[in-house]
Formats: C-alpha cells, sequence, structure tokens
C-alpha cells in the first residue's frame, strides 16, 4: 500500500477555484430540472465563523450536493443578517463606523466559509445592511400599510434612561439596561406595529401541514400563539374609579371562580390612574419588566385601592382591588381576578399579602380530595368547595360558569391568543428606516415609493448616546410628499426580525426594480430544507411564517409557509478552563491541565456550547490549515446525531484526518491504470449496493452519522476484498459516495482516476435492486437459553438443515459432551436453541 499523503491545503485551494471559476454551484431559474431549495439560517456577520457555523452549514452542504448529483437543480444560497445592536455597540466602543466594522467582518467569515469549500451560490449573495435590500423592504412594509396590516400607537416599552434607546426584553438583566447598567423604566412610546395578531387562526393551522418540522417546535409556536377559550366577564365595584363602577376581567380558568381571593389591574389601568395615593407604587412599577416571562421571576408586589369587587354567584362576598406589578395592560383586558390556590404568581401573591387561599379544583374524588399545601395546582381534576360545580370536572365546569355567565348578562365566552401585535420601532440607527414622513398638516405620510430606499446617512455620530438619526442636522428634515410643507423622517428603524422573515424569497429572485418576482419565486418555494438553531424556534420562524402568509394576503405570492422541512441541529460544544485567579481560558492557552503562560494548575469547567465569552471557541481557519476542509468536514458528521450536542475534541478531529488519509489511499489503485479488473465478488457487490441505498436514504433524513458509519464499513470491506473487477467498481463508487461529504478529496480522486468532468456534477450511483435482498442470515445459536454461537446459513434453509448446521458447531459439540439434546427448537433464519 502507498504512502503517499493526499495534500489538502493544495487540493482545497485548486478545487475551489475550479468550482468558483466555472460557477459550478449558481442555480438556474430557467432549468428544467426538478428544483430543490437547501437553506441554513444566515449568520451575523460578527467578525468570524465559529464551529456551529461550520457544522450547520456542512449539514446543508451535503444535501445540497447529494441532490445535484440526484438530478436537482439546487438553490443553496448564502448571505448576511447584516443589521443590529452589535455593529452600534463597536461604533461606541472602538470609534468605527457601524457599516464599516460590519463590511469587513463580511469579508472575513466569507474566506473562512470559502476554504470551507461549501457549494454555495455566491451570485446570489446578499446583506440585509445594504439599500439594495433594504429599499425593497421598505416596499413590503409599506404594502402592508396599504393593506391595513400595519399601523401606529402608543405601547409600553423597556426604556434606557442613559443610553435612551429602547431595550429588547433580552437586553434588561435583572433590571438594568445590559450595557449602560441603568435602571431600566417602563415608558409608553409611539411604536409601529404589525399586524400579526390577524394572522392568528392561519398560524395554528398551518403548523398541521409542517409533517416534516420537529414537534417540539411545533408545539412551541403552538404556545407561543396561545389560543385560549375563556370568560370575559365584570365585576361590579363598591365605588366609581376612573369613571367605572365595573371592572372587566378575562380568565382561561372560569371553573375556579370560586377560589377568587382577589381583583387585580395593571398599574395603567384607570383605576390605577384614578388613585393618588397608588403614584409611588405605580412609579415603581414601571422599573419592572414588560414580558410575561419577566413578570413570571420578579417579586410580586400589590397596592390596595381600598376598593372591593362583588363575586358575581354572591353579593355578600367582597374581593379587594389591588394594583400589581405583574399585570399588564397589553395581555388581555389589563386586569384579573386572583386565584392562589390554581396559579402560582397568584399563589406568591397571596402569600405577600396575607389573602385566602382556597382550594376548589381537587387531584383527587369529591370525596377524597388532594390537595398541594406549598405552591399553586393547576393541572386536571374534580371540582369541590364550589357550590353547584362540586364533582364536575375542570372542562364541564368551565362551560356551566360560562353558561350562567352568559344567561346572567355579565359576561361572554370568548377566544384570547397570547400573541400579540409584532412591534417592529426600534431607537437606534443600524436598522432598516422605516419609509414614514410626519407632517404637521397632512399626519402620518408614506414615503412615495420611487423615493425609495431611504439611506440611512453615512455621517453620524455614536459619542452620545441616543438614536444618531435623531439628532442627524439634515437627514431627517425633508418635505411632505403630499404638501409640500416642512416635515421630518421616522427616526425608529425597523426590528432586525424583519430582516430576516423574507431574505429567503429575495434569495430565489432579485430583480433589481421589485422585492421579487412572483413566478420565479414560487418556483423554488418554499424552502424544502431548513437548517438552523432550535433558539431560533419561535420568533424568527413565527415572524417568517407570518410575513410569507401576509406577502400571500396582499397577493405578492402564492405560497403560505416559507419551510415545508425544518431541522435543528444541536450545538458544538468543548471543555471550558479556568485560571487559578478566575479568569476564562482558551483551549490554546492550557495543556495537561496547566495554563501555559505561568505554568499554574487550572480548573477544569463544565462542557458548554462554545462562546466568546467563556472563550472555550475553537477558530475552523487554524483547524483548516492544520487538517484541510475535508477533515473537519467529516468530524462535524461523524460522532453525533447532528439534532444532538457535538463535543469538540482533538482527537475526534485527528481521527477524521486518518479517514482521510485512508481513503485517499483506497483511492489510488484507481489511478494510472492501476486496476485488477478481473473476476467479481458477490458479497462485495451486495454490500456496495446495500450501501449506495443506505447512505442515500440517511442523507435524505438528515442522519449523516449513519451515513457516515456505513462508508466505514464499505470501506473496511474494500480493503478486506481480493483484487477483482468488483472491488474495482467498489472503490470508484466510494468517490462518489463521499463526495457530499469530503468533496475536495473526492475531485481530486476523481480526476486522477480520469473520471469524466467534475465529480460535483457527477450522477449518485444507481442501485441494482436486486442485491439489496439478502440471501445469507445469521442465526444465533443458544445451548440451555445462553448465546453459544452463531451460524451464517444461506436464507430459507430447512429446519432439519438449519438443526444438522447446529449440532455440528464445535463449541456446541464441547458444550453438549458428545450427548443429544433433549430438545430443539427451531426458529427458521434466527435462531436454534438447544436444551441440555
Amino acid at each position: 500500500m502507498s504512502n503517499t499523503r493526499f495534500n489538502a491545503l493544495k487540493a482545497d485551494a485548486h478545487w475551489q477555484k475550479v468550482w468558483d471559476d466555472a460557477e459550478t454551484f449558481a442555480a438556474r431559474d430557467d432549468s428544467g430540472k426538478p428544483k430543490s431549495y437547501v437553506l441554513e439560517m444566515f449568520p451575523y456577520p460578527s467578525g468570524r465563523i465559529h464551529m456551529g457555523h461550520v457544522r450547520n452549514y456542512t449539514m446543508g452542504d451535503v444535501l445540497a450536493r447529494f441532490r445535484r448529483m440526484n438530478g436537482m437543480e439546487v438553490l443553496h444560497p448564502m448571505g448576511w443578517d447584516a443589521f443590529g445592536m452589535p455593529a452600534e455597540n463597536a461604533a461606541m466602543e472602538k470609534g468605527v463606523h457601524p457599516g464599516g466594522w460590519t463590511r469587513d467582518n463580511i469579508a472575513t467569515m466569507k474566506a473562512q466559509l470559502k476554504r470551507l469549500g461549501f457549494a454555495l451560490d455566491w451570485t446570489r449573495e446578499l446583506a440585509t445592511c445594504e439599500p439594495d435590500y433594504y429599499g425593497h423592504e421598505q416596499a413590503l412594509f409599506l404594502k402592508f400599510l396599504e393593506h391595513g396590516l400595519v399601523y401606529r400607537k402608543e405601547s409600553a416599552v423597556n426604556w434606557d434612561p442613559v443610553d435612551m434607546t429602547v431595550l429588547a426584553n433580552e437586553q434588561v438583566i435583572d433590571g438594568r439596561g445590559w450595557r449602560s447598567g441603568a435602571l431600566v423604566e417602563k415608558r409608553k412610546l409611539n411604536q409601529w406595529f404589525l399586524k400579526i395578531t390577524a394572522f392568528a387562526d392561519d398560524l395554528l393551522s398551518g403548523l398541521k401541514s409542517l409533517e416534516h418540522w420537529p414537534e417540539k417546535v411545533r408545539l412551541m409556536q403552538e404556545n407561543w400563539i396561545g389560543k385560549s377559550q375563556g370568560l370575559t366577564f365584570r365585576f361590579a365595584l363598591s365605588a366609581s374609579a376612573g369613571g367605572m363602577d365595573k371592572v372587566e376581567v378575562f380568565t382561561t380558568r372560569p371553573d375556579t371562580i370560586f377560589g377568587a381571593s382577589f381583583v387585580a389591574v395593571a398599574a395603567d389601568h384607570p383605576i390605577a390612574a384614578a388613585s393618588p395615593e397608588a403614584a409611588t407604587f405605580v412609579e415603581r412599577c414601571k422599573q419592572g419588566g414588560t414580558t410575561a416571562a419577566e413578570l413570571e421571576t420578579q417579586e410580586k408586589l400589590g397596592f390596595d385601592t381600598g376598593l372591593t369587587a362583588t363575586h358575581p354567584f354572591d353579593p355578600a362576598w367582597k374581593l379587594p382591588v389591588y394594583i400589581a406589578n405583574f399585570v399588564l395592560m397589553d395581555y388581555g383586558v389589563g386586569a384579573v381576578f386572583g386565584v392562589p390556590a390554581h396559579d402560582q404568581r397568584d399563589f406568591e401573591f397571596a402569600r405577600k399579602y396575607g389573602l385566602p387561599i382556597r382550594r376548589v379544583v381537587s387531584e383527587g374524588s369529591k370525596d377524597a380530595p388532594e390537595f398541594h399545601e406549598d405552591e399553586a395546582y393547576s393541572g386536571p381534576g374534580t371540582l369541590v368547595n364550589s357550590h353547584f360545580l362540586d364533582g364536575m370536572d375542570v372542562e364541564d365546569a368551565k362551560r356551566e360558569v360560562i353558561t350562567r355567565a352568559e344567561a346572567g348578562g355579565w359576561g361572554e365566552g370568548s377566544t384570547v391568543y397570547r400573541l400579540r401585535d409584532w412591534g417592529v420601532s426600534r431607537q437606534r440607527y443600524w436598522g432598516t428606516p422605516i419609509p414614514i414622513i410626519h407632517c404637521d398638516a397632512c399626519g402620518v405620510v408614506p414615503v412615495p415609493v420611487d423615493q425609495l430606499p431611504v439611506v440611512l446617512p453615512e455621517d453620524v455620530s455614536f459619542d452620545v448616546p441616543g438614536n444618531p438619526l435623531d439628532r442627524h442636522p439634515t437627514w431627517k428634515h425633508v418635505a411632505c410628499p403630499k404638501c409640500g410643507g416642512a416635515a421630518v423622517r421616522e427616526t425608529d428603524t425597523l426590528d432586525t426580525f424583519a430582516d430576516s422573515s423574507w431574505y429567503f424569497i429575495r434569495f430565489a429572485s432579485q430583480p433589481k426594480d421589485r422585492p421579487f418576482d412572483k413566478a420565479v419565486a414560487e418556483s423554488w418555494l418554499p424552502v424544502g430544507q431548513y437548517i438552523g438553531g432550535v433558539e431560533h424556534a419561535i420568533l424568527h420562524l413565527l415572524y417568517a411564517r407570518f410575513w410569507t402568509q401576509a406577502l400571500n394576503h396582499v397577493g405578492m405570492i402564492g405560497v403560505t409557509e416559507p419551510f415545508t422541512g425544518l431541522f435543528t441541529q444541536g450545538m458544538v460544544t468543548h471543555e471550558t478552563y479556568k485560571s487559578a485567579d478566575g479568569r476564562w481560558l482558551a483551549p490554546d492557552e492550557v495543556r495537561d491541565g496547566i495554563e501555559i503562560a505561568n505554568g499554574q494548575l487550572i480548573t477544569l469547567g463544565r462542557v458548554e456550547k462554545m462562546s466568546k465569552s467563556k472563550k472555550n471557541t475553537v477558530d475552523p481557519t487554524g483547524i483548516v490549515d492544520q487538517y484541510g476542509a475535508d477533515a473537519v468536514r467529516w468530524f462535524m458528521l461523524s460522532d453525533s446525531p447532528p439534532e444532538r450536542d457535538l463535543p469538540w475534541s482533538e482527537s475526534g478531529i485527528e481521527g477524521a484526518w486518518r479517514f482521510v488519509q485512508r481513503l485517499w489511499r483506497l483511492f489510488e489503485g484507481q489511478f494510472e491504470g492501476r486496476r485488477a479488473g478481473e473476476g467479481a465478488d458477490a458479497a462485495l457487490d451486495r454490500k456496495l449496493h446495500q450501501t449506495i441505498a443506505g447512505v442515500a436514504a440517511d442523507i435524505e433524513a438528515l442522519s449523516f452519522n449513519k451515513a457516515v458509519a456505513k462508508i466505514y464499513e464499505l470501506a473496511n470491506a474494500i480493503e478486506k476484498a481480493q483484487p477483482s473487477a468488483s472491488r474495482d467498481v467498489a472503490v470508484r463508487t466510494l468517490m462518489l459516495l463521499v463526495a457530499p461529504m469530503v468533496p475536495h478529496l473526492a475531485e481530486e480522486a476523481w480526476a486522477a482516476a480520469g473520471g469524466e468532468g467534475l465529480i460535483a456534477d457527477a450522477a449518485w450511483p444507481a442501485v441494482d435492486p436486486a442485491l439489496l435482498v439478502e440471501d445469507e442470515v445469521t442465526i444465533a445459536i443458544q445451548v440451555n437459553g445462553k448465546l453459544r454461537d452463531t451460524l451464517t446459513l444461506s436464507k430459507g434453509q430447512s429446519k432439519e438443515a438449519i438443526e444438522a448446521a447446529a449440532l455440528a458447531s464445535d463449541k456446541v459439540i464441547r458444550i453438549l459432551e458428545g450427548k443429544a439434546p433433549k430438545k430443539v427448537i427451531v426458529v427458521p433464519d434466527r435462531l436454534v436453541n438447544l436444551v441440555a
């Protein structure tokens, strides 16, 4: 066997240039082949790619290459989710322009991606920060506005009083701005909204058609939309407050109405505003969060208004009315009735303020109730302590209360959604300008379409907090398109989730004069296979689904679901290390449990997702320099099932490199006519065709680790086989089987072996169905129920022949010591059990 090594770096550079020069992976809109759209979630250009990117894009790349080999016209594009706060942070911290920082990062990351040889259509590359992308997004925003899907209203937001900007919920940490550290306030601002709630039922029902999505993701979206059947009803108040003599509440649990202990209203509810004594408390509530998730974790606080509410089933039953920090006006009707025994939030509130905890749903029977003493119980059960509801189950009790409320005229059955309209206003520079002009005379005026794009000004300053667009001396001052008078531009920019809500359509069709061509886009859409992290399972995917349905609603596209197939890959993980003085250390700063710089012992931490903050990242560039692109790709596919986390290890990448070299040595026999060329090997032929079929099925199922295992088995079988024509065919076919996974090696071997054209353009090998059927079986031989030997026999042998073969086994003869078994049980093609 030759000791020649595969020169990975030379082959990588050569074949990547060949593919680029030929535009091998450019998708043709006018192709007559069946079309396949494979897409991985596009990256944010943060500076460098990480191993999570490598794993994600390798998976999509294998599928894209495989489908090309199966005669499909494949669209596999790449672009950049390029707007967002990190660029502004860099501008503030490093004194650079967000655009320059972003575009430099794109250049770096693009070069890194190219080093890995991904089969990407770079002719369709886009960046959301460029006017030729966001100008079309502005046109779509105006189309939605025209059709009543955009509106502006005052809304509660997280406001950082130091940075003078709205913060996303994720940017509020322990009640403080993540960058300034200032106490975050709740503030009312005029915000632009997209009417996603108008599509709530469509988004819910559409989930049923997404059979090739993970069930957990569909459930997460269903819960986020949160369709609930319940009761809207009114409590009579003991006195008028804020012009109200009744307070309206909504509940999904009308069955628990006899467990009520209090009524709570939001800090900005009219009842709260009517109480001067509550002003200090209301101001304190503004320091809290604005989302349901935050409200669950913060301390529950209340202010007793002195009002009471009358229980609808008992005029003598009076419930105290509180202003509470865990109730928001944006959820429901801004008021709830508290049932501490059956809602954990209410339970904590009641404990704090000494309110009754009446248990009305039992896990046990009516006569033998079972209760949780130290927490709320929100599950199913039997109604108790509830008058006419006693003995009913929860669902029957709900229906009974709704029926009586409607009959009494104090309530109505209703449907509500957890989903809220999408607030898209962001008070920052580096985003898509909202194409609106504000005129004192004409009001809100859309920017005329022929004046798009509204381009961000380059001459901005970040030397003081706040939105640079708001204080720009000229950019925001314009003439009103309607009356010609002095007016100002909208200085808010769009939430960056808007940018990623339609990029997959722009990839499919990129005319200069409009966002996309309907017919061309529809010829590619929906995306057949979308791949990305589960952290995007709710917001990005939900917004992209909404945007597509909205485009369908306004007649711009005949597609309602953007992604028919979804795969959420696991993360790449690595050990974490800390120095003796508590600093995080990078892997290249540690050797054998010692910090290289000072020789001190380090502390080994948990294996966690690679992150810059914990310095447990591995730079793909250095690994590619050392081992070549194919070894990195092979490692990403080899060990873990793709939906699970993949622990990075030096031994793992070294093992992948060794297998790449092993394949090269196998392939060398095909070079320069050095082929055996004589005879057949039936067992190898069968193994080869089973592998062709098995690897194809595994790649389509994204079970890449299983495909890798089958290729290992075939390589082992080829190495053990005697020289023959069958062996030559198997080696040449193996080149095709590994081509999607280790494409540089495959191209190099294919060219050296005289293959026609590029292996990237070659057809996937055909399968002989007759060779997929096993004609041999392995039969287990047991003695007294214990496995003692196995036999390989032709399939379909008679019981007598199987029994004779079992009794002839040397191991069985030794165990039986020449005696005949008392009983022989034969299960054809499976086992023989001998009773001694």
